[in-house]
């Protein structure tokens, strides 16, 4: 299929902004979306699958509008995530969550439902399908799982969720978590006091924070109390009720430390459980707590769970590549496992 379109009226800036640097962001567009684009100035032409080209010009056109300025190369990274990821087959989008089949939307029909959040973000939305199905769930269940690679929005998505929440009155305050397990460094290395050493470990929690509210309304928050970031084991022993929480990193809890964690769960609270199971730093030979949940916990009612894929990494492009390629080895190496235990 081959699309034409002139823009008009012509705005020589926005057109340099769309199409960056010797026209880099087209070719970019070009890989990304599998078409081809020659433009002779304002006018261009796009050749390809008849879905591509309709959604590539649709994506010219956003971008054109945004082109007052110079689109940063994360804008233009995540608008063709989103892009791709409409022209994925049916069969990749669907959510893969135990959600009876009554309560759970489609992924495309989730899609195409506005959801407002109340933070510092006022352009904060999913990107994804299973990014706008993730947050249906979290804000539908008590209890959700974000299980999947690195970059596509867990963690982030989650923290966004609370914040609204608090900012609706939903919760009185937000409980950040992780455990403090190293990932090839020691604790003890670190100077300082415990809260000085878990602290690194916690900076990502932090970081999404001070992004969505603000520091000195997170600085605030903590003084009154309506924001706490923690190391699991502060939790034992807690009801947390009225709270919106997160507990992040999860695959590197115990499954000890998991049921520790989930039975902490209150009246009036929300609980989100984020973590990649791939990268479990774990003792060789220890159970993770969150591949225990998952098998543990897939048939309870009331409880959520959201697998996500390469396809939604929403960082550089060359993440969901590294993704990618790890998951093909993986996938390898327990064919041949099979294999050899069938000889």
């Amino acid at each position: 299929m081959m699309l034409r379109h002139d823009f008009a009226p012509i705005d020589n800036l926005r057109l340099a902004h769309l199409c960056g640097s010797l026209d880099g962001h087209l070719r970019l567009i070009e890989t990304s979306m599998g078409v081809s684009i020659t433009r002779q100035h304002a006018h261009f032409r796009i050749e390809g699958a008849r879905a591509a080209a309709a959604r590539t010009l649709q994506l010219l056109q956003t971008l054109y509008e945004r082109g007052q300025r110079a689109i940063a190369p994360e804008l233009l990274h995540l608008a063709l995530a989103e892009a791709v990821s409409e022209l994925a087959p049916a069969k990749k989008r669907r959510q893969a969550s135990a959600v009876p089949a009554k309560a759970t939307k489609s992924a495309d029909a989730a899609a195409t439902e506005a959801l407002v959040l109340r933070t510092r973000r006022a352009d904060l939305a999913g990107r994804t399908p299973l990014q706008h199905q993730y947050l249906r769930q979290i804000m539908g269940h008590d209890i959700t799982f974000g299980l999947g690679p690195a970059g596509t929005g867990k963690t982030y998505l989650a923290v966004a969720c609370a914040v609204d929440a608090l900012e609706r009155n939903s919760v009185q305050r937000i409980i950040l978590t992780r455990p403090a397990v190293e990932a090839g460094e020691r604790l003890g290395f670190l100077p300082g006091d415990l809260t000085q050493k878990v602290d690194p470990y916690l900076r990502p929690l932090y970081d999404a924070l001070y992004e969505l509210m603000g520091f000195d309304k997170v600085t605030k928050a903590f003084e009154k109390g309506s924001l706490e970031v923690a190391p699991l084991a502060f939790m034992r022993g807690r009801t947390l009720n009225h709270a919106f929480v997160i507990l992040d990193e999860a695959q590197n809890t115990t499954p000890e430390q998991m049921k520790m964690f989930l039975t902490r769960i209150g009246f009036g609270s929300k609980c989100v459980i984020t973590g990649d199971t791939s990268q479990v730093d774990l003792p060789k030979g220890a159970t993770s707590g969150l591949v225990d949940a998952e098998r543990v916990l897939v048939k309870v009612e009331g409880i959520a769970m959201t697998h996500f894929t390469s396809a939604d990494v929403v960082r550089h492009p060359l993440v969901a590549r590294i993704v990618e390629a790890y998951e093909a080895r993986i996938k390898a190496e327990a064919k041949l496992k099979s294999k050899g235990s069938a000889a």
